[in-house]
């Protein structure tokens, strides 16, 4: 083997080794870090989330088919004395004797009701054990930006029906009043309380349909699980396939590189007159091919008219040798 074809193989074998530098490139790094956080998201993050809102589901559900089983029990068996219920308890009917306060009332805004604009009616009613819990007595639908008119609360004593609900989070807007009514932007007990001068039960009350001083009733969630746990799954399988594409582009690129490598030393072997074959990278031809700066002159002219031969037929004239012998 000449030294030209082992220096050229030296010289091959330095640039196969440093091709993996190619993925240092800016583009590939970001490619990878965006993959590495997309999975990294839908695994800790997106997909926890979306079946921890199934599980919520599941339970609320299970809650809810339990109220409507059982008979309402008196408020004082779910709840405790500060006036909470625990999260299992939702939903649990209830009855409270007493009055309402409608003089304290306030309408909760911006919440619709089936997509209709609507003020939800929120009444304090004081028990006869001295206890004052925020009911919702339902909704009233309004049209334009006038305050409907909403019909008052009874103030005799009467026994109402209701589901116990959580409080909820403390809106990040206060209380406003408006048309001479006040109106706040979520049921807090404790922002409600605040703003009507009453110490309120923590949780809250939501009337029944058919209950003294009940409005439109605001309608119970409906027993469906939706589609947070295939949106779940879907996460799972994103996080899993990601990482699988980015590998398979990977695989792609080297295999198209490698490619390209070897017609770039099939074309330089063609260009040297050597011709590699699968065994060997430089070929048969090359082990037996005489190096070219010991070749002997009568040898370089028979390899010549063999190669001529070979190209164009033995029936052809010679040429050149009749006129190398002249």
């Amino acid at each position: 083997m000449s030294t030209k074809v082992e220096r050229r193989r030296a010289k091959d074998h330095k640039r196969e080794k440093f091709s993996w530098k190619f993925f240092l490139r800016p583009g590939w790094i970001l490619a990878i870090l965006a993959i590495v956080a997309f999975s990294y998201a839908s695994f800790s993050f997106l997909a926890p989330w979306q079946l921890g809102k199934d599980e919520d589901i599941v339970q609320r559900n299970k809650q809810l088919e339990q109220a409507f089983e059982q008979d309402p029990v008196p408020y004082q068996e779910v709840f405790d004395p500060e006036g909470q219920i625990e999260a299992t308890e939702e939903w649990t009917r209830v009855l409270l004797t007493g009055q309402f306060l409608p003089d304290s009332e306030a309408l909760l805004r911006l919440r619709p009701v089936e997509k209709t604009p609507v003020f939800q009616a929120l009444t304090p009613f004081e028990t006869n054990d001295g206890e004052i819990f925020l009911v919702n007595r339902g909704f009233v639908a309004f049209p334009g930006p006038q305050i409907p008119e909403i019909e008052p609360a009874p103030t005799n004593e009467v026994t109402i029906t209701g589901m116990a609900r959580l409080n909820e989070t403390r809106p990040d807007n206060p209380p406003m009043v408006e048309q001479d009514r006040l109106q706040v932007y979520g049921i807090n007990t404790g922002q409600v309380g605040e703003a009507v001068d009453l110490e309120l039960a923590e949780s809250y009350i939501q009337l029944s349909e058919g209950s003294a001083g009940e409005l439109n009733a605001m309608p119970v969630p409906k027993l469906d699980r939706g589609s947070h746990l295939s949106y779940g799954w879907q996460w799972l399988a994103f996080g899993i396939m990601a990482p699988l594409g980015l590998g398979y582009f990977i695989w792609a690129e080297v295999r198209e590189r490698r490619r390209v490598r070897r017609e770039e030393d099939e074309l330089a072997a063609t260009e040297a007159g050597v011709t590699p074959d699968a065994g060997d990278e430089t070929g048969t031809d090359a082990r037996n091919e005489p190096d070219p700066e010991v070749v002997k002159p009568e040898d370089r002219e028979a390899t010549r008219s063999r190669d001529v031969r070979a190209r164009y037929g033995g029936q052809h004239p010679d040429h050149w040798k009749r006129r190398s012998r002249h």
